[in-house]
């Protein structure tokens, strides 16, 4: 059909039908707008990006393992052929749930059912002046401008006279020991040993400092403590430095301060917190530690009949009565379950049970060729885990060609130990900038 089938634009902007609003583009949004695809409403999409990330990839891009293009599809183009969909590029503000309104930059948006898939930012546990020196890692921009950092350091080591000035550009922090802090560390590692070989004459990457921290008495506290002593093992033998149960004091461009003591390093990546979105704030909703909304066995909020929260926006009982976790299936399970809510509301039907999270297993990458998963009673580390981690992420990734590039890109760094994707780029990044001139 082509795009300019008037029946097929028309459908979505027939005011008369009722109007879903989803809030974020990310896993949760977009399996709520493809569950409402033959329902009989309007959507409207709204997202402050224009694409999709793949977000457990994100750590590739930062360690240059994966091109930004291979993780991030355009929002638009996965909605092609939703004729009920629009998708509007714009950021929220608020939520007036008593006119049953989104507030946008300068305009508001009438909803009859709204879902907040909103996601999640950085939390420094009060400290957001490290911000600035400690940048995280959760949108394609954090990932490139992590990127540039880690490849300007050893730029700038080849090129630094100074021993002293040379090992703290060579000193790469990571502060937090889930799975994104220990993926980093194995990844940074990986290509400091393997990806930069013979391609410096003053310095040799492979000697580069890495130091993961992290506040608990083990890394990957969320899975079996075997499993977390295995990637401990891993990374060690990668030249790791691994401190558990050490608590960060001070981040400045300098460094860290670490148990009292100081670790001088120009590069320090932030991988220990997240917060919520300001959606509770926008609601007066109740909200757990992290700020999530929380929300009721149907994913409602509080007593808004129309509003749901779903993703790393809520705080769900919804896995065995325990907390449902911040994972991409939790959000995709969520924006499927709100999904058939709506669809049986706008027909009149009674609503599905409540909602319950089915946990497919946890996996953690360290390095080239290691892994860790659990899957129920199976556990599996080394090579066997790495390869089902690849093949668990290349098959969720949203897009067909997302799924070539990452499998093609994945092949050939497996193959000859390179990084394809090792540009320094965003050359407004005032934090890398300033440091570099010192």
């Amino acid at each position: 059909m082509r795009l300019s089938d008037p029946n097929r634009r028309l459908s979505s902007l027939d005011l008369t039908l009722p109007h879903v609003v989803i809030l974020g583009g990310g896993f949760g949004g977009v399996a709520a707008a493809r569950g409402l695809k033959h329902a009989a409403c309007r959507i409207t999409l709204v997202d402050r990006n224009n694409h999709h990330v793949f977000q457990p990839l994100l750590y590739q891009v930062a360690t240059a393992g994966l091109a930004p293009t291979a993780i991030a599809t355009p929002i638009r183009s996965l909605f092609r052929s939703q004729a009920n969909l629009r998708v509007l590029l714009a950021e929220a503000r608020g939520i007036s749930a008593e006119s049953r309104e989104v507030i946008l930059d300068g305009s508001r948006l009438a909803f009859d059912y709204l879902v907040i898939a909103t996601g999640a930012r950085h939390s420094y546990f009060g400290r957001d002046d490290w911000a600035h020196d400690a940048p995280g890692l959760k949108r394609i921009e954090d990932a490139t401008q992590i990127r540039r950092r880690l490849l300007i350091g050893f730029e700038r080591a080849e090129s630094a006279d100074d021993p002293g000035e040379r090992a703290r550009w060579m000193t790469f922090v990571i502060v937090g020991g889930g799975p994104t802090g220990v993926e980093l560390a194995g990844a940074l590692a990986e290509l400091a040993q393997h990806g930069l070989t013979n391609e410096y004459r003053t310095i040799d990457p492979a000697s580069a400092r890495i130091v993961l921290v992290q506040s608990a008495d083990r890394l990957l506290p969320t899975f079996p403590a075997v499993l977390s002593g295995d990637a401990r093992d891993q990374l060690v033998k990668l030249k790791v430095e691994v401190l558990t149960g050490a608590k960060v004091e001070q981040i400045d461009a300098d460094g860290v301060v670490v148990g009292g003591a100081r670790i001088e390093a120009r590069t320090v990546l932030w991988a220990a917190g997240v917060a919520a979105s300001p959606a509770a704030d926008w609601l007066g909703a109740a909200a757990d530690r992290a700020g999530r909304v929380i929300v009721g066995p149907d994913l409602k909020v509080g007593l808004h009949p129309t509003i749901f929260a779903i993703g790393d926006t809520a705080s769900s009982a919804a896995w065995k009565g325990g907390a449902v976790p911040g994972l991409a299936p939790a959000a995709k399970q969520g924006g499927a379950y709100v999904a058939k809510v709506v669809r049986a509301s706008l027909r009149k039907k009674p609503a599905p049970g409540p909602f319950c999270y089915r946990h497919p297993g946890s996996l953690a990458t360290i390095g080239r060729r290691t892994a860790v998963a659990e899957f129920g009673p199976l556990r599996l580390r080394g090579a066997p885990a790495w390869w089902l981690w690849g093949l668990v992420h290349i098959l969720f990734l949203t897009e067909g060609r997302s799924q070539t590039s990452v499998i093609l890109e994945s092949i050939w760094a497996y193959l000859t130990d390179r990084r394809g994707s090792r540009l320094i780029t965003d050359a407004g990044d005032q934090s890398v900038t300033s440091i570099a001139g010192k």
